[in-house]
């Protein structure tokens, strides 16, 4: 098969190897770009794709708290032109309001009633298409809920209150100080758009992303040379490293390095005056897993937006 230019591109977006080894991984995995990256990874040629490749949405993540409870919603547009419209703006920071009444989930933000118009959120924004004059749809959205604690939001390189192209939801669980608790979190939601953790636990990655990992590490380790005891203790040791960039809890702590996330919080428990524990986090960053050429997305959009 014939690998494109387009496809060694994004090949060398996602890993930053030389154009001929990516083309050279393409041509040995008949084009598959996970594959490909794997098949570098094995050759020592790359580094774990940190990105998840090149994406096309435009719009803007939006967040809104009260106590407990948190939401996080993304909006999207076709450019990036009406993501800076006050008009677009209002719009998103509405949906999030709405949002705070539902579970969360994608369905129920939709059908919940947008504050300004009276209208269930799908119709407000089908309304705002014909008014702003470019199709927009709500993509996706997430709540988090703690019963006694806090929930803080952070909202990366914001565009205007509360909304921007990256959101961050921290739920701690505490009986302690809910404004503390709050403080702390809000860092703890700084660390997680900074480092982007797979899981708050280890038990929590998915066992498919471990098992790649595993077998990335194996074929790394025999290209050694060693005995195949040697290699099963070199890969145990490589993914307590690989455990430690990627779950929330076992992270340099990107506020203080010298601790990880977990005993930073339970530093901040002085200061809480109670135990506490992270229950959850979300973070949202704007067009992530849409990979895409824009004018899909476009007509995706206007299917969404005629319902």
């Amino acid at each position: 098969m014939s690998i494109s230019a387009a496809q060694v591109k994004q090949l060398r977006d996602m890993t930053g190897a030389g154009m001929m080894d990516c083309k050279a991984a393409l041509a040995e995995t008949g084009g598959d770009i996970e594959a490909a990256v794997d098949w570098l990874r094995k050759k020592g040629i790359a580094k774990a794709d940190k990105k998840a490749g090149r994406t096309a949405a435009e719009g803007l993540i939006g967040v809104a708290a009260d106590g407990a409870s948190a939401v996080v919603v993304e909006v999207n547009s076709e450019t990036d032109f009406v993501a800076r419209n006050e008009a677009f703006q209002e719009l998103v920071r509405a949906v999030a309001q709405a949002a705070l009444g539902t579970d969360g989930s994608r369905d129920a933000v939709g059908a919940a009633i947008h504050p300004a118009s009276g209208k269930p959120v799908d119709e407000a924004i089908k309304d705002a298409v014909a008014t702003i004059g470019e199709n927009m749809s709500l993509r996706r959205s997430a709540r988090l809920s703690v019963p006694a604690g806090a929930v803080a939001t952070y909202v990366h390189n914001a565009v205007a209150e509360n909304l921007g192209k990256m959101g961050v939801l921290v739920a701690i669980e505490t009986q302690g100080d809910a404004e503390a608790a709050r403080a702390f979190a809000r860092q703890v939601a700084m660390h997680v758009a900074a480092t982007n953790p797979l899981a708050l636990t280890a038990e929590e990655v998915d066992p498919a992303a471990v098992a790649r990992e595993k077998d990335i590490f194996a074929a790394q380790a025999r290209e050694s040379g060693k005995p195949e005891n040697i290699i099963e203790k070199m890969v145990e040791g490589r993914l307590r490293k690989f455990f430690e960039e990627v779950v929330l809890l076992k992270q340099a702590f990107v506020i203080n390095p010298d601790l990880t996330v977990e005993a930073a919080l339970k530093a901040a428990e002085k200061d809480i005056g109670a135990p506490a524990k992270i229950a959850g986090f979300v973070r949202f960053a704007l067009g992530e897993g849409v990979e895409k050429e824009e004018t899909d997305f476009a007509a995706e959009v206007a299917a969404a937006a005629k319902g």
